[in-house]
């Protein structure tokens, strides 16, 4: 006796049939069952043979695959057994297929994005995502941002650690002239390699190229070790504070200057012709002409409150508009700045051969070592990006992040000089 065919059902008999727990044949396809379980769960179901053996197969729920769906599934999926294609195995392989090729296409910055979205609920403080956002961006994504992470081996994460950086005027590899940072960076890489090597993601395999032990470790020097590339003629951010309290203590037009420099991460020659029409009390900005600019472009300074303090308290003389002119009304002279340095370093306060340039090197540290916006302190510090291509594209002056960033210099300078005060006794007062 053959197997008894059951007649095709309407959508209408289905839907009273999908109400009866059980296995309900609903025809029109060989093995098409309508599943409904105790609990009211309902989902299409293919039975069919393969080499002997009963298999069941989902086909999907019954309020997301239409019945005429469910037929059409159950033909192609029969017809793929008749050819000796078992069901089951072959959609596993299409699954497994789509997933790989859907890892193929994941880049390391989406991996990054994503790791730090679900990191950023155990981070109770924003600043830690800002500064592993600013890291990545800075020195990863530049050159392995865009690739497939699946891609990124030992010598890119190598060349990602390595990469030249200016320093003093000249280039080190970021790990020996950073290295606090590079090692942070290491760190964060390594992390979001082993997030996307995890299950169900899978985006790689393989060894983690970005580990330390018994793998970087025989590549690169020990971080403890490293002898940091130091400028002799920059002030370390750290001695900024006890600098501060004895500067403010010293009178002199050179002095106010020298004071308003560092607070604006400023060029002494940017200072020193600076006048009272260039400032803008209402908005907080001071805007440099082009003709005093090294590059030759009119610069806007975003003025912290601490900066507008300074200049609230500084004199307007007749007969100029220098807001901090010399002798006869006269410019200050390119030396007068650091006459004030000289003096100090006369005096045992601060360390010979300091220069004012090098508070620009002071600010631009500290914004490395707080690992906080490196475009905007560039742009503070009014430097060109680095080729003509990228100034094509780069036309943005960043103010408002970089009002942001100034802003919180001051606060840095403030609260160094609270420090300052609170932990080192007075070793000199000016007559």
């Amino acid at each position: 006796m053959g197997r008894k065919t059951v007649a095709p059902l309407s959508v209408k008999e289905v839907i009273k049939k999908a109400k009866t727990p059980g296995f309900h044949a609903v025809g029109g396809t060989a093995g098409l069952y309508l599943k409904v379980t105790d609990e009211g769960a309902r989902s299409w179901l293919l039975r069919y043979s393969f080499n002997g053996k009963r298999r069941d197969m989902g086909l999907g729920s019954f309020d997301d695959v239409t019945l005429e769906a469910a037929r059409t599934k159950a033909q192609e999926w029969r017809g793929k057994a008749k050819t000796g294609i078992d069901p089951i195995a072959a959609r596993r392989q299409t699954a497994a297929t789509d997933k790989a090729d859907a890892a193929k296409g994941t880049t390391f910055a989406e991996c990054a994005q994503a790791f730090i979205s679900m990191k950023g609920t155990e981070w109770k403080n924003l600043k830690h995502r800002q500064q592993w956002e600013n890291t990545l961006t800075t020195y990863a994504y530049p050159s392995i941002g865009a690739l497939p992470v699946g891609q990124v081996d030992t010598d890119k994460v190598l060349a990602v650690l390595t990469q030249p950086v200016k320093v003093l005027g000249a280039h080190y590899p970021l790990w020996n002239a950073k290295t606090e940072t590079a090692t942070r960076l290491r760190g964060r890489i390594e992390n979001i390699l082993d997030w996307a090597a995890a299950k169900p993601r899978e985006y790689r395999s393989g060894d983690n190229p970005a580990r330390w032990a018994g793998h970087l470790e025989n590549s690169l020097p020990d971080p403890n070790r490293i002898r940091t590339v130091k400028n002799h003629a920059a002030l370390p951010h750290k001695e900024l504070g006890l600098f501060m309290t004895r500067l403010v203590k010293i009178d002199g037009m050179g002095s106010r200057a020298l004071e308003f420099a560092i607070l604006t991460a400023a060029r002494s020659g940017e200072v020193r012709g600076a006048t009272w029409s260039e400032i803008d009390f209402d908005a907080a900005v001071w805007t440099v002409p082009a003709k005093r600019m090294k590059g030759g472009i009119e610069h806007r300074v975003p003025l912290s409150g601490r900066a507008i303090q300074l200049l609230m308290r500084t004199p307007r003389y007749e007969g100029t508009d220098l807001i901090f002119p010399g002798m006869l009304n006269q410019p200050l002279s390119d030396m007068s700045l650091t006459a004030v340095l000289r003096r100090m370093a006369d005096k045992g306060l601060v360390s010979a051969g300091l220069t004012v340039h090098g508070f620009r090197s002071t600010f631009r540290t500290w914004v490395s070592d707080t690992e906080r916006s490196g475009d905007a302190a560039e742009r503070a510090l009014a430097h060109k990006p680095p080729t003509k291509l990228a100034q094509a594209y780069d036309r943005t002056d960043m103010f408002e992040p970089r009002r942001k960033l100034m802003n919180e210099w001051a606060n840095f300078c403030d609260l160094a000089v609270l420090e300052a005060a609170r932990t080192s006794p007075p070793v000199w007062t000016p007559p």
